[in-house]
């Protein structure tokens, strides 16, 4: 049976941020959610407000892979059972409620280091607003409308 789209939503919550806490999981929520409702670009272009496209849309999400860098990605949404609390989190984002640490952003990326870049992904539609735990969050630039 096809899984929901609170349920993938929830298993995306676990698998990109379990280990950032409940802000952490909120900011990775709320950048899914921004996605959903930018009125303008790639999102709304290719995903036209779908929850479930905007998750499984190709090359946006690590979990979604199976295989990352030519090995089994064992991390990934369809070995991550969801648990209440990351059901809870995506009931709060799709009620509406946004993290206002990342506010409209619609990146994130975890550098495995200190420093963020200044600009991501890399045709620099992102720029750097803030950091919540690990990850790294991006507003859209200019740039970001024209893709």
């Amino acid at each position: 049976m096809p899984l929901s789209a609170r349920e993938i939503f929830a298993r995306i919550i676990r698998c990109e941020a379990e280990g950032e806490g409940d802000n952490g999981m909120k900011a990775v929520a709320t950048v899914v959610m921004n996605r959903v409702h930018i009125p303008y670009g790639e999102y709304q272009r290719v995903c036209q407000g779908d929850l479930r496209r905007v998750i499984m849309q190709p090359d946006q999400f690590t979990c979604v892979k199976e295989i990352v860098a030519g090995q089994y990605n064992p991390q990934n949404i369809y070995n991550m059972t969801p648990l209440q609390v990351h059901y809870d989190i995506a009931d709060w984002a799709l009620s509406g409620n946004k993290s206002l640490a990342v506010n409209d952003c619609l990146w994130y990326y975890n550098p495995f280091s200190p420093d963020c870049a200044v600009y991501f992904p890399v045709n620099r539609s992102g720029v750097y607003h803030n950091r919540v735990a690990q990850h790294c969050f991006y507003t859209p630039t200019q740039y970001y409308a024209q893709t």
